[in-house]
């Protein structure tokens, strides 16, 4: 089916509609950003003498996938896996939290390992999820609403776009709650303007690849949902799926 053959439909009737990959996206979208917390949030690497956090190579694809679901599927279905990705990751949190709390067995060394690695600092997994329910939804708001503008052209210019505002709260909320007072101020400053320089170059280097999901699904759902009418309240349930 080719693009003119897309069905566009207003955000309302998108959100009642039934998608046939849309549970994947959803799986997929929620799976990144648990791993990219879990695995790669507590490990710093240095290449090429740039010390970063491990995480900020595959965090950024939650945010690919978040475009993805906006432009295929519309707000409202974005809004559910924001609300799905934010209720994993409180359960991460609590199911880190009591099982490093629990007493290990005698015969077992890894304890101090295992909190090295689970045992967050609350401060930084409150940071953390805070930064990503914010940043997630301007992301989604900015793409919907730039999808509108431009009439659906340009869709390079809304995902580089949504990314640049999205991880810009994204970063201004994480890094000064979970490091100032902790870290130097300039280096909670510099940290956060270079991590969201990264996540947006890393965005801008995976466009290719976001146009060719995006095509594919609006192919093979064959429809093209523009957010005309959409509550953009995150608590809004009236056009919800």
């Amino acid at each position: 089916m080719s693009e003119p053959d897309l069905k566009h439909i207003d955000g309302v009737a998108g959100a009642r509609r039934h998608y046939r990959y849309f549970d994947f996206v959803m799986a997929a979208f929620v799976a990144i950003l648990l791993l990219s917390n879990l695995i790669g949030a507590a490990k710093l690497s240095t290449i090429a003498g740039f010390t970063f956090g491990a995480g900020i190579l595959f965090f950024p694809v939650s945010y690919v996938i978040g475009d993805v679901l906006t432009e295929v599927y519309g707000y409202a279905h974005a809004r559910r896996c924001i609300w799905m990705g934010f209720a994993a990751m409180a359960f991460m949190a609590l199911m880190s939290w009591v099982v490093v709390a629990m007493p290990p067995a005698e015969t077992w060394d890894g304890q101090a390992a295992y909190e090295s690695v689970f045992g967050a600092v609350p401060r930084i997994v409150a940071a953390s999820m805070l930064a990503f329910w914010a940043g997630e939804f301007v992301n989604s708001f900015v793409l919907a609403k730039m999808k509108l503008w431009t009439k659906g052209k340009a869709l390079w210019s809304r995902t580089i776009g949504s990314t640049v505002f999205g991880q810009a709260v994204d970063s201004l909320i994480f890094y000064p709650v979970a490091f100032l007072g902790v870290w130097e101020t300039r280096d909670v400053f510099l940290v956060m303007v270079t991590n969201w320089a990264l996540k947006v170059a890393w965005e801008a280097v995976l466009t290719p690849l976001t146009y060719l999901v995006v095509g594919w699904l609006k192919t093979r759902e064959g429809v093209d949902v523009y957010d005309d009418g959409t509550d953009f309240s995150p608590f809004a349930q009236a056009d919800s799926v």
